[in-house]
């Protein structure tokens, strides 16, 4: 199916809509702190936020912001009230698409402080690209126009840790599993001979090459050429809880 034949009414009533009903319409990218007022029961521990069309370098800022609070132990927890929930069952408006592995240990929302409805996130062992990622990618900034993509690798990655045995011990991993392997194969590969840490520079560099894969596919490079769209590379470390960005 090409993208001018696209269903887009028919696939964002699939998905929820586009924009909850609440939301004030912006002009321009503008974020909005609608509460912080403490309420009763459960939602006495969640602030509560508007955040409307954000630029990618906004939604970035908002990002890092959150991770800051989560590696100091002071998070806010926004947008985790029941008022939240109901109001998201009119529609949907993350602000980023977070494409990242499957680690128990990296869990999004924590990671970043943010809560329901914020972040579309995409996640497959070592966010390893395949056409099920690709597409549901495509779908948030095509469909929800969202305007950043964090593609985020971690320490201690077991997937790239299993990839690199198997390529050095040259066996192949059973059933699907193998599938990843290769996937990750041209990432050791490619940091291969590198100083440091042997691991570390493999997740480095298979976060890199995701990057380039997907600023290399045509829709989402062209909403980079248009100004619409920022991929960003970054390594999470599970000791400190810090997102890092990966240069």
């Amino acid at each position: 199916m090409s993208t001018s034949s696209f269903s887009r009414r028919g696939f964002l009533k699939l998905a929820g809509g586009a924009v909850a009903s609440t939301l004030v319409a912006a002009c321009g990218s503008t974020i909005k702190i609608s509460s912080t007022k403490p309420g009763s029961g459960s939602e006495s521990s969640s602030t509560s936020e508007v955040i409307e069309h954000p630029t990618a370098e906004i939604a970035w800022k908002l990002l890092q912001e959150g991770n800051q609070r989560y590696a100091l132990s002071k998070t806010t927890r926004p947008n985790q009230s029941d008022t939240r929930r109901a109001e998201l069952a009119k529609g949907q408006a993350p602000f980023a698409i977070i494409f990242g592995c499957v680690d128990s240990r990296v869990p999004p929302e924590l990671v970043f402080d943010r809560g329901l409805g914020d972040l579309f996130v995409v996640r497959t062992a070592a966010h390893t690209l395949d056409r099920a990622a690709l597409g549901s990618i495509q779908f948030g900034v095509e469909e929800l126009h969202i305007p950043l993509i964090v593609v985020m690798g971690h320490e201690k990655c077991g997937a790239v840790s299993a990839a690199i045995e198997a390529v050095e011990k040259n066996i192949r991993a059973p059933d699907a599993i193998d599938s990843l392997v290769q996937a990750i194969k041209p990432a050791i590969e490619k940091s291969k001979g590198q100083t440091g840490d042997k691991l570390d520079n493999a997740v480095k560099a298979n976060t890199a090459l995701t990057v380039e894969a997907l600023k290399a596919n045509t829709i989402l490079g062209g909403e980079i050429k248009q100004g619409k769209l920022m991929i960003v590379s970054t390594r999470y470390d599970l000791d400190t809880g810090a997102v890092e960005l990966i240069v």
